[in-house]
């Protein structure tokens, strides 16, 4: 070990996302991908919520009533879940729109985020709760079904549906949300690498890595500090 060495950057990245938004998904493998080979860096994922449909009830929809409603019918709908059907398959998401009956509200989810954050088990949570939803057709807004999903990933399913219930962490999910918006995000994915640079979309890995680059320029320039 050569103890002269400098140590490994640490970058913070805030991610702004959705867990009933398809580029959502899309954008965090995109960003993990990223990740994956730049081994140079130790990132931190700060998972923010954000609502895309905040009007949503808490029971949901029927997926026919929020396609009528945000696309205007079936037709367009069909034909932007296509595209990104394409798109996953090459991130390795087997998006199955044609699996769910129900629009949640993702307010328990992000709940449930925050909750498996605190044992470190944040970003195994959202990689669970985005395939249950987009790939199993799993009504991520019921807190039965958000239980049995926290115990797939090792948390104790009894104490997280106890959780769930008591309604913990439902304010924070509202205020980080406001956050966002007051930051002037007004659409997810939104990446925030080390407190200063901030792209939204999908973006493509490789963007992504330029990206990453200039928070390490950044990071270098400030003498180490990545948040």
């Amino acid at each position: 070990m050569n103890i002269l060495a400098p140590p490994q950057p640490r970058l913070d990245i805030d991610i702004a996302f959705d867990l009933i938004c398809p580029w959502c998904y899309l954008g965090v493998r995109r960003l993990r991908r990223a990740l994956r080979a730049r081994p140079d860096i130790i990132p931190e994922l700060l998972w923010r919520p954000f609502l895309l449909n905040p009007d949503i009830p808490p029971n949901g929809v029927s997926r026919e009533e929020f396609v009528a409603r945000k696309f205007g019918g079936e037709d367009r709908a069909r034909r932007l879940q296509n595209a990104l059907t394409d798109l996953g398959r090459a991130e390795g998401i087997g998006f199955r729109f044609d699996l769910m009956g129900r629009v949640p509200s993702s307010i328990n989810a992000h709940r449930l985020v925050r909750y498996a954050v605190r044992e470190g088990l944040g970003e195994i949570m959202v990689e669970a709760l985005f395939h249950a939803y987009f790939a199993d057709g799993v009504d991520i807004g019921d807190v039965i079904r958000l239980a049995t999903v926290a115990g797939r990933v090792g948390l104790d399913p009894n104490a997280a549906l106890a959780f769930l219930r008591s309604g913990e962490e439902a304010e924070a999910v509202h205020t980080e949300n406001l956050r966002a918006h007051r930051l002037g995000i007004n659409g997810v994915p939104c990446f925030i690498i080390g407190g200063q640079q901030a792209i939204a979309g999908a973006q493509e890995p490789e963007v992504l890595e330029r990206l990453l680059d200039v928070a390490l320029q950044q990071y270098h320039f400030s003498g180490g500090d990545g948040g």
